[in-house]
C-alpha cells in the first residue's frame, strides 16, 4: 500500500516530543472549534451540553480574609444578633445600596402645567350643557322671548301676565346661567390680576364660591326691589319691574357666554375680555335705567328721584358685590 506523500513523519523521535491533543474537549471553546463556522446558537448549545454535564456548585466555607490591614475579621451582616452600628455605614441610606427602594428621579423639577378650563372635562361639560340649554330654550320658547322683547321696549298698558309657571322657571334657569358665566369670568380675573394659587384644594371650590356669591347677589337684588317697590308703588307695577329684571339678567347671561368660550378655548386677551364685560355691564345698567324710568317715573320728571332710586338699587349693590368678591379672593390667595 502506497503511503500518503503529504504526511512527512519526522525522524529521530521528534514526533514523540510533540504534546498530543486530548481526545475529549476540556473547555466549551474547544467544543465550538470542532463545529463548522455556520453553526447556529442552538447547535452550539446542544454540542456543549453533549460534552459537558452540569455539576453541583460547592461554595467555599472558608472565612473571608479580604479586610483592612490591622482590623479583625468583619462580622457577618446576616447574623441576627449583630449590633446596629455594624449594619450602618456611609451608603446605608443610599438608594443604590438598596435596590428594593425607589431612588426617585434625578435632575431639576420642571414647572407644573398651569390650570386651564379647556383641559378640564367637568367645566367643559358644564359649558356644553349651557350651550345646549340656550339653544333648546330659544327653540321651544321663542314666542315667549319675542313677546318679552317687544313688551320691554313698547311698555304695553295693562297688567303683564306670565302665562305658565314653565316660563318663570325658564327665566330663573337663565338667572342661574348668568351666575355661572359671571363666576367663570371673575375666576379668570382673579387668576390673572389677583393670584394664581389659592389655599383651596380644588379649583371647583373657588368657582363654587364665586357662583354662590353671584346667585345671592341676584336674589338679594330682586328682594330689595320687591321690598322698596311695595312701599311706593302698586302690585301691577312691581310685577312689571320683576319681569323686566328677569329678562335683563337672562339677556346678560346670554351676552357673556361667547366671551367665556373665547377665554376658555381661544386664548383671548384678558384685557379685551375685561373691556367687553364692562361694556355688557354698562349696557345692562342702561337698559335697567331705561325700564325703571319708563315704568315708575314716566309721569314724574324728577331727575334727582330717578338717580337716587337707580343708585340705591343698582350702583350701590354692584359696588358691594365687587368689594366682596375682591375681599374673598384676597383672603383665599396664597401669600408667598
Amino acid at each position: 500500500m502506497q503511503q500518503d506523500s503529504i504526511i512527512v513523519r519526522p525522524q529521530g523521535g521528534v514526533f514523540d516530543s510533540v504534546p498530543q491533543r486530548p481526545t475529549k474537549p476540556q473547555t466549551p471553546y474547544q467544543v465550538l472549534r470542532l463545529l463548522p463556522k455556520d453553526a447556529t446558537p442552538a447547535q452550539q448549545d446542544s454540542a456543549i451540553q453533549a460534552w459537558f454535564e452540569p455539576g453541583e456548585i460547592r461554595y467555599s466555607e472558608q472565612p473571608d480574609t479580604l479586610h483592612l490591614p490591622g482590623h479583625g475579621i468583619p462580622r457577618n451582616l446576616m447574623a441576627v444578633d449583630i449590633p446596629q452600628y455594624y449594619r450602618e455605614n456611609f451608603f446605608s441610606k443610599d438608594s443604590l445600596y438598596h435596590p428594593e427602594l425607589d431612588g426617585g428621579r434625578y435632575g431639576v423639577a420642571g414647572d407644573p402645567v398651569p390650570y386651564t378650563i379647556k383641559n378640564d372635562d367637568i367645566l367643559t361639560g358644564l359649558l356644553l350643557f349651557s350651550f345646549l340649554l340656550i339653544v333648546i330654550t330659544f327653540a321651544h320658547s321663542s314666542t315667549f322671548l319675542v313677546k318679552q322683547f317687544k313688551d320691554f321696549f313698547r311698555n304695553p298698558r295693562g297688567e303683564t301676565n306670565i302665562e305658565t309657571g314653565t316660563e318663570i322657571k325658564v327665566q330663573l334657569v337663565f338667572v342661574v346661567l348668568t351666575s355661572v358665566m359671571l363666576s367663570l369670568l371673575y375666576f379668570f380675573f382673579a387668576k390673572t390680576w389677583i393670584a394664581d394659587t389659592y389655599i383651596l384644594s380644588s379649583e371647583y371650590t373657588l368657582l363654587a364660591i364665586f357662583g354662590v356669591v353671584f346667585a345671592v347677589y341676584f336674589f338679594l337684588k330682586f328682594w330689595l326691589y320687591e321690598f322698596i317697590n311695595k312701599i311706593f308703588f302698586g302690585r301691577r307695577i312691581n310685577k312689571k319691574i320683576l319681569t323686566s329684571n328677569l329678562f335683563i339678567v337672562s339677556l346678560e347671561g346670554v351676552a357673556l357666554f361667547p366671551i367665556v368660550l373665547l377665554l376658555s378655548y381661544f386664548s383671548l386677551s384678558p384685557q379685551n375680555a375685561a373691556l367687553y364685560c364692562i361694556l355688557v355691564v354698562v349696557f345692562v345698567k342702561i337698559l335697567t335705567f331705561y325700564k325703571t324710568n319708563t315704568i315708575f317715573f314716566r309721569q314724574n320728571a324728577d331727575v334727582l328721584q330717578i338717580i337716587l332710586y337707580f343708585c340705591a338699587l343698582e350702583i350701590v349693590p354692584l359696588i358691594i358685590l365687587w368689594g366682596g368678591l375682591a375681599f374673598i379672593a384676597n383672603n383665599l390667595k396664597v401669600n408667598f
